[in-house]
C-alpha cells in the first residue's frame, strides 16, 4: 500500500493490567498483542511503521524488530504521543494510520476499507467506529443533525445524554499528514487527567472546517481494547475461536472448539480429525487424514505426515513422525525422528535432555515399541526392531535393524526380522 505508514502508540503504563509487564507483551492467546497488531498492519501492505514508546521502552525494542522507534519521554497522554512524532513526519507527505497497541482484534479487511474510505472521500481525518449495547467505558462519537461526526467525548466528561449513545470511538484513526501536525498543537492539556487527548482533535478539525469521515463496522468485538486481565481473557477467546474457524473453513475437523486451542502458524491438513482438549502451538505441521487427541499436546517444531493418531495424553516436542504411525496412550516424544508404519506403546518416553543438551532419538521404519518403553537419547531404533514391554534402551546402545530387545538396561533377546 503506497503513501501511507501507521503510528502505533504503545508508550502507556497499562496501570489496570497490575502487572510488572509492559502491556504490549502481554499474550493475546499465543502471541503478545502488539504482535497480533503489527501482523496485521503488515498484512495489508504498510512497510513503514513506527513505535512510540515510553514505559516498558527497552523490553519491547527487543521483542520488535524492523520498526522505528520514537520515545515518549513523558506519559502525556495519546496526543502527546503523536505529536512527538512530529519530527520524524518532517519531510513526509502521505496518509499516516494511528492505532493503539492495546487493540489487538482489528482485521486486515477493517483497516483496508477505513484507508480506502478516508482516501476515497479526501477527509483530513477518518475515523473507526461501532454500535455497542453497553457503551460504557469508551469514548462517544457525537455527530450532528446532519450525521456529521464533530468530535469524541470522553465518558468521564459526557453529559446524561451523551451517555446514552451507543457509537463509540475505537482508537483507529487515517490522518492526512499536514492536517495532522498543523493542528496537533492545539490539543489542550487536560488538568484533570494530566494528559492531551488525541480524541481532541476530531473537534479541532470540525471547527476548523476540515472534513472528517467515519466507518462504522458491524462487529463489536474489532473494537475491544485491553485494560485488564478480564479484557485480555476476553480477547484471548476471541482470537482462539477466529483461527479454529479459520481452520474448519479449510477442511479440518475440530469436534469441540471450546475446548480446543490451535496457534495460527500450525499448518494441518484437509480431513484431518482434531478431538477435544487439544493443543497445538506454534510451528507444527500435521498432515491430511490424521487424528490428533484428545488431550494431545503439540509443541513448536513438531511435525505429523499424512495417516497418523497421535491419542490421549501425547506431548510431541521437535519431533517428526511419518506416515501409518500409531502414538496412541500416553507418551512423551521430543527430539524424536519416526519413520513409517511405527508403534509406540502406552507410556513411552524419550529422554532427550541430559541436562546440558537436548538428544535425538532416531526410530526406524516399522519398528515396534512396547509398553512403558523408555529411550535415553542419544539412540537409534534400527527398521522393523521390537523394544519389550518396560524396555530400557539407555544412551547410545543403538538397537540394530530387526532385533529383539528387553529388560532394564535394554538387551539384545533375538537378532534379525519379526514375523
Amino acid at each position: 500500500m503506497q503513501n501511507i505508514t501507521c503510528v502505533i502508540l504503545a508508550a502507556g503504563r497499562g496501570t489496570r493490567m497490575k502487572s510488572d509487564f509492559p502491556k504490549p507483551l502481554h499474550k493475546v492467546h499465543d502471541r503478545p498483542m502488539l504482535e497480533y497488531l503489527l501482523s496485521t498492519v503488515y498484512s495489508i501492505g504498510i512497510s513503514r511503521t513506527v513505535l512510540v514508546l515510553g514505559h516498558g521502552r527497552d523490553e519491547i525494542k527487543g521483542h520488535f524488530k524492523g520498526v522505528d522507534i520514537i520515545v515518549q519521554k513523558k506519559q502525556l497522554g495519546s496526543g502527546d504521543a503523536v505529536n512527538t512524532a512530529r519530527q520524524y513526519f518532517k519531510r513526509y507527505r502521505g496518509d499516516i494510520l494511528v492505532l493503539y497497541a492495546d487493540t489487538p482484534l482489528l482485521k486486515q479487511e477493517t483497516l483496508k476499507k477505513l484507508i480506502e474510505k478516508h482516501r476515497k472521500g479526501n477527509y483530513g481525518v477518518t475515523l473507526l467506529s461501532v454500535k455497542v449495547p453497553e457503551p460504557a467505558g469508551y469514548g462517544r462519537i457525537i455527530r450532528d443533525p446532519q450525521g456529521n461526526v464533530i468530535r469524541i467525548v470522553e465518558e468521564k466528561d459526557a453529559t446524561l445524554y451523551e451517555k446514552e449513545i451507543c457509537e463509540i470511538n475505537i482508537g483507529a484513526y487515517v490522518f492526512k499528514r499536514n492536517a495532522l501536525f498543523d493542528h496537533i498543537n492545539s490539543v489542550c492539556f487536560n488538568r484533570s487527567k494530566k494528559e492531551y487527548y488525541l480524541t481532541d482533535i476530531i473537534n479541532i478539525f470540525n471547527i476548523a472546517g476540515i472534513p472528517i469521515g467515519a466507518l462504522v463496522i458491524d462487529d463489536p468485538e474489532e473494537g475491544l481494547g485491553i485494560n485488564s486481565r478480564v479484557e485480555l481473557a476476553g480477547a484471548n477467546e476471541i482470537i482462539r475461536r477466529r483461527i479454529l474457524e479459520q481452520f474448519m473453513l479449510a477442511g479440518v475437523t475440530v469436534i469441540d472448539p471450546q475446548t480446543t486451542s490451535i496457534d495460527r502458524s500450525a499448518r494441518i491438513g484437509r480431513d484431518t480429525i482434531i478431538y477435544p482438549h487439544t493443543v497445538i502451538e506454534r510451528d507444527v505441521v500435521v498432515g491430511r487424514y490424521c487424528q490428533i487427541g484428545p488431550f494431545a499436546h503439540l509443541r513448536p517444531g513438531t511435525e505429523i505426515a499424512e495417516h497418523v493418531e497421535i491419542g490421549n495424553y501425547v506431548e510431541l516436542v521437535r519431533t517428526k513422525i511419518g506416515r501409518y504411525c500409531k502414538v496412541k496412550h500416553k507418551t512423551y516424544l521430543g527430539d524424536t525422528t519416526l519413520g513409517e508404519h511405527i508403534n509406540i506403546g502406552a507410556g513411552t518416553i524419550t529422554a532427550n535432555y541430559d541436562g546440558k543438551n537436548k538428544n535425538k532419538t532416531m526410530i526406524g521404519d516399522g519398528a515396534f515399541i512396547g509398553v512403558g518403553c523408555i529411550l535415553i537419547a542419544p539412540v537409534r531404533i534400527g527398521k522393523r526392531a521390537v523394544l519389550g514391554a518396560g524396555s530400557v534402551v539407555t544412551k547410545n546402545h543403538h538397537v540394530p535393524d530387526g532385533a529383539t530387545v528387553v529388560g532394564i538396561p535394554a538387551k539384545i533377546f533375538k537378532k534379525g526380522g519379526r514375523a
